[in-house]
C-alpha cells in the first residue's frame, strides 16, 4: 500500500488526531484513490476525519490541486474573446443558468458552461434543457470550442476527463455522510471549475431553507473559502451570497423553468429572476474586463434571445418546438384573501420532485413536464378560492405526497398586512 513512504493509515491517523496533511500525503492519497490502490472505507474514513477534524487554506488548496492533477485541464486561450463561468450551489427553482448564459454571450465574453445533473430536490441545469426537443448535453471539446467562438455560449455535460477524483469522491461522500463538510464541497467545486480553465467566475452561494447551506455564516465561510481557492489558482473570482428561503421565479420543474427562462430573455418574467441574472452577469462582466456594457439594456435589446437560440440550436435543439406538458394537473386555490408573506422554498422543491421533476438516484429518469407554478410571491395579494399553485405530473398517484410537502410550507396574513421582502443579494465576497 506504500508509495513516496505514505500509507493510507499514516494519512487517516494524522486527520483524525487533529493533524494538518502535508502536501505529499495528499498528492499521494488523491491520486491513489482514483487509480484504486486506496479502498472506498479507507477514503471514507479520511472523509469522515475532514468533516470533524477541518482543513486549512494550505491543506484545502492543496487537496484541489491534486483533484485537478488527477485529470485534463482545458484551455481558453485560444479563443477571440474572454471567457466567465457561473457556479451557483442550488437551489429550488434556480433556472439563472439559461439566461445568464446567452446574456453574457450577447455582451462579448464566452461562457462555458460545465452543468450538472439534478439530485434531491434541487433541479439540474441540463435536465431542464433536455425538456427542448432535440437538444444534447454531451458534446466533444472540439463542438464546445467551435460553439464558443460562434456562439459564445454553450452549456453542456462536464467531459469524464476533468477531476476525475471528484466524480469518485462525490460518489462515496453522498452514501457515507460526508457531504455537509466546507473544505470538501468547496474542493468539488473548484476543482472542477479551475479545471475547466475559465478566466473569470463568479459563484452564486445559496442561502436559506432551499439551500444547501442553511444559514449565512456557514455560506459566508463556503464562499470565502472558494474565492480564495479560485485566487490562489489565478482565476478572477467573486461570490454573492442568494437568499433561497422562498423560491426564484414562478416555476419548479424542468420544462416549466425553460418557459419561464425565455420570458427573461423576451423582456418579461419574474423581477427577482431578472435581477439576479442581470447581477451575476455585471459580475462575470467585470471579472472579464468588460466594463462598457450593462447587462440590463443587452437584455432589453432582445440580443440576448438572439443567442440563446444559436445557442440551443447548435446543440442539436429546436427552440421554437413546443415544450412537453404534463398529462395532469392538480391546482391548490387560496383558502382566504389576504397577502401570501411566507414561501418555503424547501416545501416548494420537495413538492417538484415528488411530482417526478427530480430523482432520487443518479440512474433515475426525470419527467420533464413535472413540476410546481406558484401564481403569488410573498408580498403579492391572494384572492380566496384562486388557484395559488398548480402541480404538474404525469403520474396523479404523486399529487398526495406533493400536497403533504406543500403543507405548511406558506402562509397567507389578512388584507392589509404590512410585508417587508428579503433582500435577494445578501452579500458580496470577493
Amino acid at each position: 500500500m506504500s508509495n513516496a513512504g505514505h500509507d493510507v493509515i499514516e494519512v487517516i491517523h494524522t486527520k483524525r488526531d487533529g493533524g494538518e496533511l502535508s502536501d505529499s500525503q495528499i498528492d499521494w492519497v488523491i491520486a491513489a484513490y482514483t487509480d484504486g490502490r486506496v479502498a472506498d472505507e479507507q477514503m471514507a474514513a479520511l472523509n469522515m476525519a475532514i468533516l470533524l477534524r477541518g482543513m486549512n487554506r494550505r491543506e484545502i488548496a492543496h487537496w484541489t490541486a491534486a483533484m485537478i492533477a488527477s485529470g485534463e485541464r482545458m484551455s481558453f486561450d485560444a479563443l477571440s474573446r474572454p471567457t466567465a463561468d457561473k457556479h451557483s450551489t442550488g437551489g429550488v427553482g434556480d433556472k439563472i443558468t439559461l439566461p445568464l448564459a446567452p446574456l453574457v454571450a450577447a455582451c462579448g465574453v464566452a461562457v462555458p458552461q460545465l452543468s450538472g445533473r439534478g439530485l434531491g430536490h434541487t433541479g439540474g441545469t441540463l435536465d431542464k434543457l433536455e425538456a427542448i426537443p432535440g437538444w444534447r448535453a454531451s458534446i466533444s471539446n472540439e463542438e464546445m470550442f467551435a460553439q464558443l467562438e460562434s456562439v459564445g455560449a454553450v452549456i453542456c455535460a462536464a467531459g469524464a476527463g476533468l477531476a476525475p477524483a471528484d466524480k469518485k469522491l462525490y460518489a462515496l461522500r453522498d452514501v457515507t455522510g460526508t457531504v455537509e463538510s466546507i473544505p470538501l464541497i468547496a474542493s468539488s467545486i473548484m476543482s472542477k471549475k479551475i479545471a475547466e480553465g475559465t478566466g473569470a467566475l463568479v459563484l452564486d452561494v445559496k442561502v436559506g431553507s432551499g439551500a444547501f447551506m442553511k444559514n449565512l455564516d456557514d455560506a459566508r465561510e463556503l464562499a470565502r473559502t472558494m474565492v480564495d481557492l479560485g485566487l490562489d489558482a489565478g482565476v478572477h473570482t467573486v461570490a454573492l451570497l442568494t437568499d433561497m428561503a422562498t423560491p426564484l421565479g414562478l416555476t419548479a420543474g424542468n420544462a416549466l423553468e425553460v418557459a419561464e427562462s425565455v420570458e427573461v430573455l423576451a423582456g418579461g418574467g419574474p423581477a427577482d429572476v431578472v435581477e439576479l441574472t442581470v447581477a451575476l452577469a455585471r459580475e462575470m462582466l467585470l471579472g472579464a474586463g468588460v466594463r462598457d456594457l450593462d447587462p440590463a439594456d443587452v437584455l432589453a435589446s432582445g440580443r440576448a434571445m438572439d443567442a440563446w437560440n444559436a445557442m440551443i440550436a447548435a446543440q442539436g435543439g429546436d427552440p421554437s418546438a413546443a415544450l412537453p406538458v404534463a398529462r395532469e394537473q392538480h391546482v391548490v386555490t387560496a383558502p382566504s384573501s389576504g397577502v401570501l408573506t411566507r414561501l418555503d422554498a424547501l416545501s416548494v422543491g420537495l413538492a417538484a420532485w415528488r411530482l417526478g421533476a427530480g430523482r432520487e438516484r443518479k440512474e433515475d429518469p426525470v419527467q420533464l413536464g413535472a413540476g410546481v407554478v406558484w401564481h403569488a410571491r410573498p408580498g403579492d395579494p391572494v384572492r380566496a378560492g384562486e388557484p395559488l399553485f398548480t402541480l404538474h405530473t404525469d403520474t396523479p398517484e404523486r399529487f398526495d405526497r406533493a400536497l403533504a410537502a406543500l403543507e405548511g410550507g406558506w402562509d397567507v396574513a389578512p388584507e392589509g398586512t404590512s410585508y417587508e421582502p428579503s433582500p435577494l443579494i445578501l452579500d458580496r465576497i470577493s
